[in-house]
């Protein structure tokens, strides 16, 4: 499969049209500039294309549904983790059932990993690391 800079921009521009609904009800939330933080949906970076993406911080935001939980899914977002690690880019995995059942607390996350700050954790991965950490 091709990844070249211009399939990555058309694939990017089709995911946005298709976003799914814990996509659509976070992008909805982050528009708002939770904490002063500006996102981009369905952003490209390099041969990926990242859910959420926050310039500023070098934050990348994934929703993860339950197909990455089967098959070859967490080895290939391990690949993919690794890489944006390499470029300086953290990444933060929220499963869509979080975002679905308790937005508030994946906001106050996103802000809390993003400017480096500790909320009390929740039923998703807990405090996320200081900045400048390996994941």
């Amino acid at each position: 499969m091709l990844h070249g800079p211009k399939i990555t921009q058309w694939r990017a521009r089709e995911l946005r049209r298709a976003m799914s609904l814990p996509e659509v009800i976070l992008w909805r939330a982050l528009r708002e500039r939770p904490a002063g933080l500006r996102f981009r949906r369905q952003h490209p970076a390099g041969r990926y294309i990242l859910d959420f993406f926050c310039p500023a911080h070098r934050l990348a935001i994934e929703i993860d549904g339950e197909a990455h939980d089967r098959g070859d899914r967490p080895e290939r977002d391990a690949d993919r983790d690794r890489w944006l690690s390499e470029q300086g880019v953290r990444v933060i995995r929220v499963a869509a059932r979080d975002v679905l059942g308790d937005l508030d607390a994946v906001v106050r996350h996103i802000e809390s990993a993003a400017l480096g700050t500790r909320y009390p954790s929740t039923s998703f991965a807990g405090p996320p690391p200081p900045p400048g950490e390996d994941f």
